[in-house]
């Protein structure tokens, strides 16, 4: 098996083609074919089906957004437990100062980066997970997200 290329910002965004290039896409098309059959043909069964693929489709997408909920939970707990290890005490009793979207950033540094990134986060300098991930040096891999 071929050793993937290093992550880096750049890259470090995750795709699952048979999610986002076929699954999401048919049922989207789902949505737009019935609703243009429904307009061109009317009636009440028609536009019942324009209803269920869009139930279809909200069903899609909350399943995805409720696997990226639980994947920041997580990533929470994970990172959590992770700051207590690396940083000192006081800056240790912060940890619970700091936002999801922040420890979700954080998530990549290496753990010598870890305490200078906390302190831009709690003085409001990096006020999200992008503005965080802008900033490591020393990338650290996560080849597991869902």
């Amino acid at each position: 098996m071929a050793t993937p290329a290093p992550q880096t910002f750049a890259n470090h965004r995750r795709y699952d083609p048979p999610w986002h290039f076929v699954g999401a896409i048919i049922v989207l098309f789902g949505v737009i074919a019935a609703a243009v059959h429904a307009f061109r043909q009317g009636g009440y069964y028609n536009w019942w089906m324009v209803v269920y693929t869009v139930g279809i489709l909200l069903c899609v997408f909350r399943a995805r957004s409720q696997t990226l909920t639980v994947q920041n939970r997580v990533i929470r707990l994970e990172m959590r437990l992770r700051l207590k290890d690396v940083l000192a005490p006081a800056l240790a009793a912060k940890i619970g100062e700091l936002s999801v979207s922040q420890l979700v950033g954080l998530r990549f540094a290496s753990d010598a980066e870890l305490p200078a990134l906390v302190e831009r986060c709690l003085s409001g300098q990096l006020a999200n997970n992008e503005a965080v991930k802008k900033e490591i040096k020393n990338w650290q891999p996560d080849w597991l997200r869902a």
